[in-house]
């Protein structure tokens, strides 16, 4: 036979709560493995509303000219607090991009921090010793490199780790996705790639990006294990982590996660998505909002009710603005800090420089003499 088929695949879609807050339990109950319990999910809705209030915060720090920018996670937080939670807080690796703070939070990045951050202050990335989350990456796609190198340390010194990698759809065009995908695969190291699929890469749509059908597909050209999922629906996102962490710790590798997402709000502060999105797209994926859905399923269950959404609304702003009233009241850090936490031992060309810098003078460094003296000569 002349031709003959050399590959077949599919790509499975995973969605256990649909939007009405209905659960399907025909792949599982809550309290099964890989599936969450009703106190569980108690305790990521909490989550879910301050975070959802720190957002609303941040924003108008930013509109107020006291933080530069802020990309709001807004309408992803089933992604972040799922897929944290999934993850084995002090053991695994949350490796971010920069709308993950509901899992960065999960895992002991103190709130205060990431407001620092976005305010461009350097203090924002220096998180308590054994808290297993790296800074936030601004560049798209590098941090896919970083997972993949932790998660590479970790089986060649035998450890019991696992790290996840969060990104967008605009990442999966980039290089770095796609060398550290088939670095990863090549050696069969535990890690998962978790694309937030939010269907804007600012103000790129997806279809205008790539040919394919689906982002998961890409994992398969590189040997990955692949699923799709609702990435509203913090059912299916702890789902499919806590199998692919499961599978990971097992020796089965890497596996490339797409999670079907929207964000409800600009890319980010310096944005305008009126400019590039229609209003009826956006009223459409409103009414998939993560948050909605869990509360539907929580009152179904008599596990909720207004009061306490009021209740636990009025906690969360409490405490934001708490947080916010210790960040505004830190003292403005001293410049030649940008220096101290750079090495862990600071090499001796930084030192000469930090103290240069706090100088103001680069008259003080012997090797530099002839320049003043070779200015002049030139000018005349």
């Amino acid at each position: 036979m002349p031709i003959r088929t050399a590959y077949t695949a599919k790509i499975e879609h995973l969605q256990i709560l649909d939007e009405q807050g209905n659960l399907d339990t025909s792949i599982g109950r809550p309290g099964d493995p890989g599936m969450l319990t009703d106190e569980q999910l108690l305790h990521l809705y909490v989550q879910m509303i301050e975070c959802r209030q720190l957002d609303e915060i941040a924003f108008k720090l930013q509109r107020s000219g006291r933080m530069h920018t802020y990309p709001q996670n807004k309408g992803q937080e089933a992604c972040a607090l799922g897929a944290g939670f999934a993850m084995r807080k002090g053991i695994d690796w949350i490796v971010p991009c920069y709308r993950e703070n509901a899992a960065m939070f999960m895992h002991g990045v103190p709130m205060a921090l990431i407001l620092l951050h976005w305010a461009g202050d350097e203090r924002g990335n220096q998180y308590p010793p054994g808290v297993r989350v790296t800074p936030i990456a601004v560049p798209i796609g590098t941090q896919m490199l970083h997972a993949t190198g932790i998660a590479w340390a970790a089986k060649v010194q035998r450890k019991d780790e696992v790290a996840i990698t969060f990104f967008g759809d605009g990442a999966t065009s980039e290089g770095d996705f796609h060398e550290a995908m088939n670095f990863a695969t090549v050696f069969n190291v535990p890690a998962i790639f978790f694309c937030q699929n939010n269907q804007w890469a600012i103000s790129v749509p997806r279809e205008s990006q790539m040919a394919s059908e689906t982002i998961a597909q890409k994992g398969l050209a590189y040997g990955a294990q692949v699923m799709q999922v609702d990435g509203n629906d913090i059912f299916a996102v702890y789902k499919a982590v806590y199998d692919a962490r499961e599978r990971a710790r097992a020796g089965g590798g890497v596996t490339l996660i797409e999670a079907i997402t929207y964000r409800l709000a600009d890319h980010t502060t310096a944005d305008d998505a009126r400019r590039y999105r229609d209003s009826n797209e956006v009223e459409a994926w409103k009414a998939k909002d993560p948050m909605i859905r869990i509360r539907l399923y929580l009152e179904k269950k008599g596990l909720w009710d207004s009061g306490r959404q009021r209740a636990e609304e009025e906690r969360a702003e409490a405490s934001v603005k708490q947080i916010v009233d210790q960040v505004l009241s830190w003292p403005a850090p001293k410049r030649e800090e940008m220096f101290d936490s750079l090495y862990a031992d600071m090499p001796q060309m930084l030192r000469e420089q930090r103290q240069q810098w706090a100088t103001h003078s680069l008259g003080l460094d012997g090797s530099q003499s002839g320049l003043r003296s070779g200015s002049s000569a030139a000018s005349h």
